[in-house]
């Protein structure tokens, strides 16, 4: 698969930097990994912040490409290059896929591709995107929008949430397991941007996050949001205001998505039968397990490993 990363006139270095470690860095212990480039509809020399000059492959078409990432583009309006429009237009026409990390879903809603689809963006830009494209539906607090064609990443760090999604998408679970623990973060964060609009960060680990990484580690294990309480130290009205503050869910949505998340990595590196994985993943039986895994990901157990599997 080969990865066109567009950048326009004024690249923003942090998500340009996301798309290059995604896509571009080499990865020969994987079979068939992206061959991508930086590219650009213009042939001048790119301007970065803090001085910086970047030069990328000046193209007028995205006929060589099968992925197209726009790390960022202007947030203010201006106008579009009629030759980019096309190339995007006809990109999008013959099925290829389009990502935008934070301010790049500008780029996506000037050209039209947004009109009637859910999209999001950085939480900062939420009015003005909302104020330029009324015909698109805003979804905030969530850290990416991917339908499996075009995806839209929230705000900087999301750009690696929407990336490690394609990545699974192309090559499973274990893959971008293994990717995003070289990157050192979570191969799956729940939540959305409302953890990160004036939150302040913690200042050191507390029984609250350790009690988090119990449950993970347990999840086979017969527990209830009542024993995460207690496990926190703190009354269950106070731990679930807590959990909601920090991770904008409640505790029992949460365990439900760790379940799922354990299942799927289950589903795609053992054999064990539906029974066994509702056992190792804490869920009360296979229908139990069937029911959250089909209303989380619209596919049967069964579906997501036949897709899925690897040897």
């Amino acid at each position: 698969m080969k990865v066109g990363i567009l950048i326009g006139d004024t690249p923003p270095l942090f998500e340009l930097g996301c798309a290059v470690e995604m896509f571009g860095l080499p990865r020969p212990e994987f079979s068939g990994w992206y061959q991508a480039e930086v590219i650009s509809f213009t042939a001048k020399v790119l301007r970065g912040y803090a001085g910086l000059e970047l030069r990328s492959k000046a193209v007028r078409s995205l006929r060589p490409y099968d992925i197209l990432v726009i790390p960022g583009w202007q947030v203010e309006y201006a106008p579009i290059d009629p030759g980019l429009r096309r190339a995007v237009l006809a990109f999008h026409r013959r099925g290829g896929r389009i990502l935008s990390f934070c301010s790049g879903s500008f780029l996506l809603g000037r050209i039209g591709l947004l009109d009637g689809r859910e999209a999001t963006t950085h939480w900062r830009y939420a009015d003005q995107f909302r104020g330029q494209f009324p015909q698109t539906v805003y979804v905030d607090n969530v850290l990416y929008v991917y339908d499996g064609q075009l995806g839209c990443s929230a705000g900087s760090a999301a750009a690696l949430d929407l990336g490690l999604a394609v990545i699974r998408e192309d090559f499973g679970y274990q893959v971008a397991n293994q990717v995003a623990r070289r990157l050192v973060i979570a191969a799956h964060r729940s939540g959305g941007q409302s953890q990160f609009v004036e939150t302040p960060i913690l200042e050191k680990p507390n029984q609250f996050a350790a009690t988090l990484d119990w449950a993970i580690e347990n999840l086979a294990n017969a527990m209830n949001v009542d024993a995460l309480a207690r496990k926190a130290n703190m009354s269950r009205r106070s731990f679930d205001r807590k959990f909601r503050e920090s991770l904008a869910l409640s505790p029992k949505a949460w365990l439900t998505l760790q379940r799922i998340e354990k299942t799927k990595q289950l589903l795609e590196s053992s054999s064990h039968s539906i029974e066994r994985v509702a056992e190792l993943t804490g869920f009360d039986n296979a229908i139990t397990l069937r029911h959250h895994f089909r209303k989380a990901l619209g596919m049967s157990p069964r579906q997501y490993r036949e897709k899925f599997l690897r040897s």
